[in-house]
């Protein structure tokens, strides 16, 4: 309340507290994993300040911008997709901020003019989040372990991919950007073209169902706009050939399905754009191979590129049909812009809340709905004047005629939120209920301890009694001294 000299009757001044900020994933260009979650996956954004005298409001909580790579997938703690993140700049907010609570100066009205009481802020949302990177990539090279695609990566790019002689060397995809340099191909002058290309790690048959890493490896091809089949022709294994490999990934490509489909647009990843590169063909047992399969892997009617990532041979070839299929892709899919956030509106006759028989009480009643839960959170139990004004919000908002309709009886045990009370339908609301001490509410007011005036009338019967006994002869000493003693010390209480 406000005091101040020549000021008697301030009124209540009270400022209202800060709101609390937001946990919000962003996608910025400059990053690329998801590594800095895993060392600290725990993530708070700043509290709301409480309200101070004189109607200052508390200041709001900093907002927490968390910083995520393109393409990262955010799924819940059940498993559901909740966002998709695309295109630099896209914003989830994670975590919600809490509302700020309510001096006592913006509860004052015609009918309570000093408050005694404010509005708790809400806590803040909490949860947990599961984030998911699918690497954003327009060519996915895919093929068996140790068919050279880093190799490739390492020579067609920039990118420095680890290159070893044993399988499954490749355990998370590696980046890298093509730049194709001005020169006649064919007929026409080509133009300059920059795509990224993927090294997704080697896949195996039974991939799609689990099988080694493959649902790990397979989801980085998603969002690929062309698929490179690349074969080792130099291979050791004599059960093994270029028309096999292709046949058991296509196969395991067409089992998988992507579980973005309605996101990317992309569809299946058997109807994606394919070619098909014939790999170390500058050992002479691999050209020879190439020469032999050449014809059969034409039946696919896909184009065929031999090349060598040592030699350097059939790079610029290759080069420049990947660029030819990403911009016919580009063209017919115009890039993804930052998504907005979509706003729904709640209709004008939406139902505020909802009131169902409680299960497990006999004749209790369940209150659901966001406004009745918001209102128990910010309600001070300890404040008999707080609790007052939650029951007139609740009767004004229709809960008490709900409960009416539904057949409940009076002491029925309701339920809102987290909190029990009995229900008593012949409550008044806050205009009817004369105005008593600030923090209390008479509707409340429930006491057994005896009042000054009841002790005063007690002490007097008791008085009279021990006279009346006296002039019959009965009993022995006075003990009024006793009784005056007993009371005055209940009365000091």
């Amino acid at each position: 309340m406000h005091r101040e000299k020549f000021k008697p009757l301030g009124g209540p001044d009270g400022g209202n507290g800060g709101r609390g900020g937001d946990v919000r994933l962003v996608v910025d260009p400059q990053v690329h994993t998801l590594l800095d979650f895993h060392f600290r996956p725990h993530a708070n954004a700043g509290n709301g300040k409480p309200g101070m005298g004189d109607n200052r409001s508390g200041a709001n909580g900093d907002d927490l911008e968390l910083a995520i790579p393109d393409g990262t997938v955010i799924l819940d703690e059940n498993g559901a997709i909740v966002a998709d993140m695309v295109g630099t700049g896209t914003t989830f907010v994670a975590a919600q901020g809490g509302r700020g609570g309510l001096g006592n100066a913006a509860l004052a009205s015609k009918a309570r003019k000093a408050p005694g009481f404010a509005l708790l802020g809400e806590p803040g949302q909490e949860r947990e989040l599961v984030l998911e990177l699918k690497s954003v990539a327009d060519v996915g090279l895919v093929g068996f372990p140790s068919a050279g695609k880093s190799s490739l990566v390492s020579v067609l790019s920039a990118a420095k991919p680890k290159i070893a002689d044993y399988p499954f060397t490749t355990l998370a995809p590696n980046l890298g950007v093509v730049q194709t340099v001005p020169g006649r191909v064919g007929e026409r002058l080509a133009a300059i073209d920059a795509f990224t290309i993927a090294d997704v790690p080697g896949l195996i048959p039974g991939a799609s169902e689990g099988r080694g890493l493959g649902l790990d490896f397979l989801r980085h091809i998603e969002r690929c706009a062309v698929l490179a089949h690349v074969v080792d022709c130099a291979t050791l294994e004599p059960d093994r050939d270029p028309v096999a490999d292709i046949e058991v990934l296509e196969a395991e490509l067409a089992a998988y399905q992507p579980a973005l489909d309605d996101d990317h647009g992309l569809g299946d990843l058997a109807h994606r754009p394919r070619i098909i590169i014939l790999n170390k063909t500058d050992i002479p047992e691999a050209a020879d191979l190439a020469d032999i399969v050449e014809a059969d892997l034409a039946a696919f009617g896909w184009p065929i590129y031999r090349v060598s990532a040592v030699s350097r041979e059939g790079l610029r070839e290759l080069a420049f049909a990947l660029a030819k299929q990403v911009r016919e892709y580009r063209e017919a899919n115009p890039k993804q812009e930052a998504r907005r956030a979509v706003i729904r509106p709640k209709a004008v006759d939406a139902a505020e809340f909802t009131v169902a028989p409680d299960p497990q009480v006999p004749g209790g009643f369940i209150v659901r709905g966001d406004r009745p839960e918001r209102w128990i959170r910010q309600t001070q139990f300890d404040n008999d004047e707080a609790v007052g004004y939650l029951a007139d919000r609740l009767n004004r908002l229709g809960v008490e005629d709900e409960l009416m309709r539904l057949g409940a009886e009076p002491g029925a045990p309701v339920t809102v939120g987290d909190v029990s009370f009995d229900w008593e339908p012949t409550t008044p609301t806050g205009d009817d209920v004369p105005v008593t001490g600030r923090g209390t509410d008479i509707r409340l007011d429930r006491s057994d301890r005896i009042g000054a005036t009841e002790r005063r009338a007690a002490r007097k019967l008791r008085r009279e009694h021990h006279e009346e006994w006296d002039h019959l002869g009965g009993g022995g000493g006075d003990d009024r001294a006793d009784d005056d003693h007993d009371v005055d010390g209940e009365s000091g209480r």
